[in-house]
């Protein structure tokens, strides 16, 4: 019942800006027309969930307690209150580690026999900046879209937020010739925004100060697996943490709740539940998406920084909606299924393996532009197509 409150907070994205490095910029819609991403205040989403949770008197929160200590093989957890140091016990009928990358529940499930963990770090970081509202909290840049400055092995982007401000973000290499080590004064910061961002840094005035003061944080990868043990269960970012170039990890933590929320109730009867077949069906149906998600995320980081300006790149989104028009039923773009439906993400990256063979071949053709052209009467295309849709068969 909350998606009429959030949308108010939320600003549709209906594409891509891509800003070059020469000042001039171009814009890459995102799907079909009334199609759009969403820009969303995190810590308003988390408040307006918080009460409507809070509104239900069948939960009770316990703000500013730690956990310290879980008994897994009796579903049983000790916290602390961090102003009194007093010790809650809780032993319920379920546990839901939904504590993030750094989950201290996944921590305790490392220490049992056959848990699988693995945590990757980019060689990039992040660092959040900010483009201040204009005149009158007007926006300063194109309201409705996602901001990408493109430059190869790095990028920054900017996301609206409803008071007129951008939440911009630089994501750059730790080390190397053009790197965070490099910009250890404001004179080399302001000359790097100068030389690669310098439309931005006009309307960036506390850009030195952002840098300064912000922390240069870490993008991290982490696969585990089995997300259960006994009668305790891991859930979104705790089971699996995604870098964010796919604009997926929330999304896919609420697909997580969704579809644990699914099986629940498949699995209760007389207002029991089977709880061993429950848990199982959930780690099993999602761990091979949260798999998936994640390849995705790592793929698009190098297509937001290095791809999105590139003329073969340009091409093969022109053919992309040529196809997706032409033939709804047959072609959806990897990108439309991901983010504009309920496909599920294995099922995408699936596709989208198909999908590059199908445009290895197509974008191979000498006569890419006359196949533009000629449309879909193109005999080239027509029998890639023929091929393609018995892959698909």
């Amino acid at each position: 019942g909350l998606e009429a409150k959030i949308r108010k907070i939320a600003i549709p994205m209906k594409g891509r800006v891509i800003h070059h490095v020469d000042g001039t910029t171009d814009f890459q819609p995102y799907g079909k027309e009334g199609q759009a991403i969403y820009s969303v205040s995190r810590g308003q989403l988390n408040m307006d969930l918080d009460s409507a949770t809070e509104a239900d008197d069948h939960v009770q929160f316990h703000y500013e307690h730690r956990c310290t200590d879980l008994d897994l093989r009796n579903t049983k957890a000790t916290l602390k209150n961090l102003a009194t140091n007093e010790l809650l016990e809780i032993q319920p009928s379920l546990i839901i580690g939904a504590d993030g990358a750094y989950s201290q529940v996944r921590y305790e499930m490392q220490k049992t026999p056959r848990f699988n963990y693995q945590q990757d770090h980019l060689a990039h970081g992040y660092k959040e900046l900010s483009i201040p509202a204009g005149p009158n909290g007007s926006h300063q840049i194109e309201k409705n879209a996602l901001h990408i400055w493109p430059r190869k092995s790095f990028m920054l982007i900017a996301l609206p937020n409803l008071d007129g401000s951008f939440t911009c973000t630089l994501f750059l290499a730790y080390e190397g010739a053009i790197s965070f080590e490099k910009l250890q004064g404001e004179s080399e910061v302001e000359a790097f925004f100068q030389t690669y961002f310098s439309d931005a840094l006009s309307i960036m005035p506390t850009l030195v100060a952002d840098f300064f003061e912000n922390p240069t944080a870490s993008l991290v990868t982490i696969r585990c697996y089995p997300w259960v043990f006994e009668q305790t269960a891991l859930i979104g970012d705790a089971s699996h943490a995604i870098v964010p170039f796919y604009g997926q990890g929330m999304n896919s933590g609420f697909e997580d709740c969704r579809i644990f929320n699914q099986l629940l109730e498949q699995n209760m009867e007389n207002g029991a539940v089977n709880w061993p077949n429950f848990l199982t069906s959930y780690e099993k149906s999602r761990k091979p998406d949260a798999e998936a998600i994640a390849d995705f995320a790592l793929k698009n980081f190098i297509e937001m920084r290095d791809w999105v300006g590139e003329p073969q790149f340009l091409m093969r989104k022109k053919v992309e909606k040529l196809l997706q028009k032409a033939y709804p039923d047959l072609f959806t773009p990897v990108y439309s299924m991901v983010t504009f439906s309920h496909t599920r993400y294995s099922e995408a990256y699936a596709e989208s393996k198909r999908q590059d063979a199908f445009f290895d071949q197509l974008m191979a053709q000498q006569n890419i532009s006359a196949l533009l052209e000629d449309g879909l009467d193109n005999v080239e295309l027509q029998t890639l197509l023929k091929a393609y849709q018995k892959t698909a068969s």
